[in-house]
């Protein structure tokens, strides 16, 4: 039997130089690439500011992010730790969460607008935030090197009833001197 096609979705690529630099990002994928916006062609070259405003080399205009969404077939998601939260309780518990991982609130709100519509009407969602599950289906180098990376892939489940399942352990993120913060998701059907 095949392993299931997972969709990677709206995984979103923010850079914060100190100062404004070219910085160049390639995305080795272990699947395939669906959607990219700016295109990506064998990865993006920008020019970032430290506000996160991005200048792409190849249409010379403005993009807030790097946007790519793909499918995959390589990925093993870990359900084992995470929490399960009431439909009704998702705009909550994202807010606290990805807060509390290091997202901004611009960030963590372009988040949940995303996510919010999918998730709120089930009755439960069992969520999970994976780590090295997704670096291993899509490692990104990144020219000049960063100082800080964080990649919030939030893995999810809707579920007709509550259950109980080991709370995952989280860690906070500090930013420190050139940051990359990335987010994305899938639902598990």
């Amino acid at each position: 039997m095949a392993p299931e096609l997972t969709l990677v979705g709206k995984p979103v690529i923010y850079l914060y130089p100190m100062m404004q630099e070219v910085v160049s990002i390639k995305l080795n994928f272990s699947g395939q690439l669906t959607c990219t916006y700016p295109d990506y062609k064998n990865g993006w070259n920008v020019i970032a500011a430290p506000d996160g405003t991005l200048t792409n080399l190849d249409d010379n205009k403005q993009y807030p992010y790097l946007f790519w969404e793909g499918v995959s077939n390589e990925a093993k998601w870990d359900l084992s730790q995470g929490f399960v939260v009431a439909g009704k309780d998702t705009k909550d518990f994202l807010q606290e969460k990805l807060a509390f991982l290091g997202l901004t609130p611009k960030e963590y709100n372009e988040f949940i607008v995303y996510w919010l519509p999918v998730m709120q009407n089930n009755k439960f969602n069992l969520v999970t935030f994976a780590g090295r599950e997704y670096e291993e289906i899509a490692p990104m180098q990144i020219t000049p090197n960063p100082d800080s990376v964080l990649r919030v892939f939030m893995v999810f489940k809707s579920l007709d009833s509550f259950m109980e399942v080991q709370p995952q352990e989280l860690k906070s993120f500090e930013r420190k001197g050139f940051s990359v913060v990335e987010w994305g998701g899938t639902e598990l059907k």
